[in-house]
C-alpha cells in the first residue's frame, strides 16, 4: 500500500510539472499568426520575430513551395534553389506537360524539345485531328495532310452532308455537286415541301409546282378553312370564295350568333336581322333577365329592411 501511494504521488507531481511547463512555453497568438504567415510565404511575415528553429521551419516550407512551383511550371519557380534531383524531376515534369500540349494540338507546344518517338506520336495525333476536322467539314481542315484513302472518305462525307442540306431545302445546298439520282430525290423532296406549304396556306407556296391532284387537294383545304373562318365570324373569311352551300351554312351560323348576342343583351346584337320567331325568343330572354333583376332588387331591399 505504501509503494502504491508513493507511485500515485510521483505521477501526480509529474503531471503538475508538465502542465506548468506547457503554460510557460505557450506561444502568444500574434507570434503564432506571424509564423503561419511566414510558413505560407505571405506578405505579413516578420522574419525578425522568428526564432532559429522557426526560421529553419520557414526555410523548409519555402523550399517546398519553390519545388511545387517549378513542377507546375509556375513563373514563381526559382531553379537556382533546386537540388540536382529536384531539377531532374522538374525537367521530367516540364517535358510531360509539353508533350501533353503537343499531343492535344495546343498553340503553346514546343516541338523542338520532343524526342523522335514522341514527335512521331504527336504527328499521328495531329493527323487524326485534321482527319476528324475534314470529316466534319470544318474550315480548319487541311486536305493536303490527308492520305488518299482519307481523302476518299472525306469526299464521301461531304457528299452526304450536301445531299442532306439539299433534301431539307437549306440555302447551303450546292446542287451542282449532286448526282442525277440525288438531284431527282432532292426535286421530289422540294415538291413535297411546297405541297405542304400550300396545304398550310403559306405565302411561300408555289402553286405552279403542284400537280392537278395536289392543286385540287389544296383548293379543298382552302375552302374548308375559309368556311370555318366564315362560320366563326373571323376577319380572314372570304365570302366571295364560298359556294352556294357553304354560303348558306355561313349565313346560318352568322344568324345564330346574332340571335345569341341579342338574347344575352350584347352590343353585337343587330335587331334588324331578327325574324319573327327570333324576336319572340329575344323578348322572352329579355323578360327573364328583367324578372331576375326585379327579384334580386326585392331580395336586397327585404334584407335591408330587416336590419
Amino acid at each position: 500500500m505504501r509503494i502504491l501511494a508513493m507511485l500515485t504521488g510521483m505521477l501526480l507531481a509529474l503531471s503538475i510539472s508538465t502542465l506548468r511547463g506547457q503554460q510557460k512555453t505557450a506561444v502568444p497568438a500574434p507570434v503564432q499568426a506571424n509564423l503561419l504567415n511566414c510558413v505560407k510565404g505571405l506578405s505579413g511575415c516578420d522574419v525578425s520575430a522568428l526564432s532559429p528553429q522557426e526560421l529553419k521551419q520557414v526555410a523548409e516550407a519555402s523550399k517546398k513551395r519553390n519545388v511545387e512551383s517549378c513542377l507546375s511550371g509556375s513563373m514563381l519557380c526559382d531553379p537556382t534553389r533546386l537540388s540536382s534531383q529536384e531539377a531532374k524531376d522538374v525537367q521530367v515534369s516540364r517535358y510531360r506537360r509539353n508533350l501533353d500540349k503537343c499531343a492535344n494540338g495546343s498553340a503553346t507546344c514546343d516541338p523542338v524539345t520532343l524526342d523522335s518517338k514522341d514527335a512521331a506520336s504527336v504527328h499521328a495525333a495531329a493527323a487524326k485531328r485534321n482527319f476528324d476536322h475534314c470529316l466534319d467539314g470544318a474550315a480548319s481542315c487541311d486536305p493536303t495532310e490527308l492520305t488518299p484513302q482519307q481523302n476518299t472518305t472525306v469526299q464521301a462525307a461531304a457528299t452526304r452532308r450536301n445531299l442532306d442540306r439539299c433534301l431539307n431545302g437549306y440555302s447551303t445546298c450546292d446542287p451542282t455537286r449532286l448526282a442525277a439520282a440525288e438531284a431527282a430525290s432532292v426535286r421530289v423532296a422540294s415538291l413535297r415541301r411546297n405541297r405542304d406549304r400550300c396545304l398550310d396556306l403559306s405565302a411561300t407556296c408555289n402553286p405552279s409546282d403542284l400537280t392537278p391532284a395536289e392543286a385540287k387537294q389544296v383548293r379543298a383545304e382552302f375552302e374548308r378553312r375559309n368556311l370555318a373562318a366564315c362560320q366563326n365570324g373571323l376577319a380572314n373569311c372570304d365570302p366571295l370564295s364560298l359556294n352556294a352551300s357553304d354560303l348558306s351554312a355561313a349565313q346560318t351560323a352568322f344568324h345564330k350568333r346574332n340571335v345569341d348576342a341579342c338574347e344575352r343583351g350584347l352590343p353585337a346584337c343587330d335587331p334588324s336581322l331578327l325574324t319573327g320567331p327570333d324576336l319572340a325568343s329575344v323578348a322572352s330572354a329579355f323578360q327573364q333577365r328583367r324578372n331576375r333583376l326585379v327579384r334580386l332588387q326585392q331580395s336586397t331591399a327585404g334584407g335591408s329592411s330587416n336590419r
